[in-house]
């Protein structure tokens, strides 16, 4: 298995995903919500990648949630705050979701034979499932904006770690992925902190949105692996 890292969604070019499975990672806070929702009960999740898209599915019956530039967007019902997407809210509905970049970051990612969400939560459990796929991987870090997050480097770390760790084949990772492994190993006794005193971090507290990052931190808390199929994302 051979593993790469791309550093934002301004660096997914298509050709980097053919013939392999691409993991999107967006741990602040695009794929953290979209495991948070399908382990509340969400049926499913369509990520769109403007407001207008998801307006126009409004009217079929989906729950519109998403943001722009951390803030919820006027209208709809929901953000992109994991808190908010509990069981009594979201159980059996059909979620449409829009963000400023991770839901881009799961349509750079299509030309992929497979798409996984990716974040701390569940880090070991996509791990697991990108192994029994069976292709080569390419981890997306959404970014923010569009540069590199170091939140979402680090989770790629932590799933290269635990890639090594249950393949039963050699794994071969290139530079970037390597120093993201090194990031993860000289953080994993503070990721909460390190979290905290990222860009993303300091932006979120600012805004109000502190205890996200708690929620985000936490590592292997969902056995929960978000699957494009089609034009949604389900329970892999």
């Amino acid at each position: 298995m051979h593993i790469e890292v791309i550093s934002s969604v301004n660096e997914a070019r298509a050709d980097r995903f053919t013939h392999r499975t691409a993991i999107v990672i967006d741990v602040l806070r695009a794929t953290s919500t979209m495991i948070t929702a399908l382990q509340a009960g969400a049926v499913s999740i369509y990520p769109v990648e403007t407001v207008l898209e998801a307006r126009t599915l409004q009217r079929q019956g989906y729950m519109l949630a998403g943001e722009r530039f951390c803030r919820k967007i006027p209208g709809f019902e929901l953000g992109n705050s994991p808190n908010d997407f509990t069981p009594e809210v979201v159980q059996g509905r059909r979620i449409v979701l829009t963000t400023t970049n991770g839901t881009r970051a799961v349509h750079k990612a299509m030309r992929a034979d497979f798409v996984l969400s990716a974040a701390l939560l569940n880090a070991t459990a996509c791990a697991k499932a990108a192994i029994e796929l069976r292709r080569d991987v390419v981890l997306l870090c959404a970014g923010c904006h569009d540069d590199f997050a170091l939140e979402d480097g680090l989770c790629a770390g932590l799933i290269i770690d635990r890639l090594k760790a249950l393949s039963s084949s050699s794994v071969g990772i290139d530079d970037f992925g390597t120093a993201m492994l090194g990031l993860y190993h000289s953080s994993k006794e503070c990721v909460a902190e390190r979290l905290t005193a990222s860009s993303s971090g300091k932006r979120l507290i600012k805004m109000g949105f502190g205890r996200d990052i708690e929620s985000c931190a936490q590592l292997d808390t969902s056995g929960i692996v978000p699957k494009l199929q089609g034009d949604m994302i389900i329970v892999g």
